[in-house]
């Protein structure tokens, strides 16, 4: 017996993983500590963590770039 389109689909949709705004609000949301417990556990539940970290480590790396950037402007004015 097949199973009917519309399950088969949430069946897909959940093998599939997080998209890229899902993650990038996870970690952003994870980064200023607004995250709550059950979104958290959404996110790491059932998908593999390889998406946060990387999502992660940019986050971070941005965040780095821009406080470097904004010290270089604040120096130049002196």
């Amino acid at each position: 017996m097949t199973q009917s389109p519309g399950k088969q689909k949430d069946k897909n949709k959940k093998s599939q993983g997080p998209g890229v705004l899902k993650v990038m609000q996870g970690v952003a949301a994870g980064a200023l500590g607004v995250q709550s417990s059950k979104r958290r556990e959404e996110d790491f539940g059932s998908h593999s963590p390889l998406p946060y970290i990387i999502g992660g480590l940019l986050f971070t790396a941005l965040f780095i770039g821009t406080l470097v950037l904004i010290v270089q402007i604040a120096l130049s004015g002196q």
